[in-house]
């Protein structure tokens, strides 16, 4: 009994310091799934580390190792489930008008486009857009409900003339540094109404370059952003983690194959395996492997796949929206010629054609080429019938190799398995 209590009372202690360093995220608004999970991993490995040396401090004779591991996996299962639950009901709430925050814009910066959609894509954030106060107008797609508020002066004037908060809970102003005193005027006013202010800022895009904000001292300055995965220890990490995930995939995913090549025989006779050369690492080519979801056809290495693609066969078809073909690519991985998450590798003639097109296509090619990633689970998945899907696709390629770590791979690759559930709709 006496065992019990002190276990007990030591696992609560551990959990008061792991909470204290990890405390509950799941209520803000913008989170990700992979920022929740990485402080779930935190919470319950301290909590279980914790407790473990807390007992063994007491007395080292104390037998609380597989103990302590068995907590820390349930406690780990449990929380996840619970911030699920928390996470789900909070978005429900929210999206039927709950716990809003209303937002005003001040600028005309095309930043601000950027904020707005950021804000508005996923209703269950929380977020509503008063509109924006601008000198000039806003470039704003017809399908974009932004309206326009008034000038600058209109909106000192309704500063100056109400006696409530004008601006709502949030604003985010993107205009230019030389207009210091402006800047100064609305933060001030913020500040004095509990209004939370946020400055973007001006796009430096015009520049050409991509670029990423340092502090020196307390002076902001911005340099070319290095590629984590150009760090020797990161490609370890990236290559390790690669091997051991390929490995398991190809092993569970192996009783698949003969029913793979039983229903295709039956629908469509011919090779088990589509082989495609594509454009990999540092522009070099590679022979990439797929299980073919078309009928042989001339066109294979010319033209994309469409929705309603007449060479598809249902199997094959199938096969791609619930992407069972990309399977054969974890071979590619063992092989070191992908990896399982980056730049999805294009076809030889789409690399030659966007590459005079496109700026910065080729960038991309600084990083191996991955079965899935952050283009495809942000909307930029499947047929690219205009240049600008493309070039979203590239800028997405391009974001996703300046911001890189593991657990970034993990979100990407969660992200991916739950579209294999809830059919993508750019899946074809």
């Amino acid at each position: 009994m006496w065992k019990i209590r002190t276990s007990l009372m030591m696992n609560l202690i551990a959990l008061g310091i792991a909470e204290s360093y990890f405390s509950p995220i799941v209520q803000k608004r913008v989170i990700s799934v992979g920022d929740i999970l990485k402080r779930l991993c935190g919470l319950a490995s301290t909590q279980m580390l914790g407790a473990f040396f807390l007992l063994k401090m007491l007395t080292h004779r104390f037998p609380c190792g597989m103990t302590e591991l068995t907590i820390g996996i349930f406690f780990f299962l449990f929380l996840l489930i619970a911030r699920t639950i928390e996470r789900k009901i909070i978005k429900l709430y929210r999206s039927v008008g709950g716990n809003i925050r209303i937002v005003t814009l001040v600028g005309s910066d095309s930043e601000l486009l950027n904020i707005y959609k950021r804000l508005t894509d996923d209703v269950t954030m929380g977020f509503r857009i008063k509109g924006y106060y601008a000198q000039n107008e806003l470039n704003v797609a017809e399908d974009v409900k932004l309206e326009r508020l008034g000038s600058l002066d209109d909106l000192f004037n309704a500063m100056d003339q109400s006696d409530g908060n004008v601006l709502g809970d949030d604003v985010y102003v993107s205009i230019s540094r030389r207009e210091r005193d402006t800047i100064r005027r609305i933060s001030k006013y913020c500040d004095q109404n509990v209004v939370r202010f946020y400055y973007v800022p001006v796009s430096v895009e015009t520049l050409g370059m991509d670029l990423k904000r340092e502090f020196l001292d307390d002076i902001e300055i911005f340099t070319t952003y290095e590629n984590p995965l150009q760090n020797p220890v990161n490609k370890v990490i990236k290559r390790v983690f690669d091997i051991l995930f390929s490995s398991l995939f190809l092993v569970f995913s192996l009783p698949i194959w003969p029913i793979v090549w039983l229903v295709m025989r039956m629908q469509s006779p011919g090779p088990l395996f589509f082989k495609q050369a594509r454009t990999g690492l540092d522009g070099k080519n590679f022979m990439m492997y797929k299980f073919r979801s078309m009928h042989v056809n001339a066109d294979a290495d010319k033209i994309q796949a469409t929705e309603n693609d007449p060479r598809k066969y249902p199997f094959g078809n199938f096969m791609r929206k619930a992407n069972i073909d990309e399977l054969p690519q974890f071979w590619n991985v063992l092989k070191g010629d992908m990896s399982i998450v980056g730049p999805r590798p294009h076809m030889l003639a789409h690399t030659e054609m966007y590459s005079q097109l496109i700026s910065k296509y080729m960038v991309r090619h600084f990083v191996k080429p991955g079965v899935t990633g952050w283009a495809q689970v942000t909307g930029f998945r499947g047929e690219t019938k205009e240049l600008w899907q493309m070039e979203g696709r590239v800028k997405r390629d391009i974001w996703y190799m300046e911001h890189w770590s593991v657990w970034l791979d993990i979100r990407i690759m969660w992200m991916t398995a739950k579209s294999m559930i809830i059919h993508d709709k750019h899946a074809y």
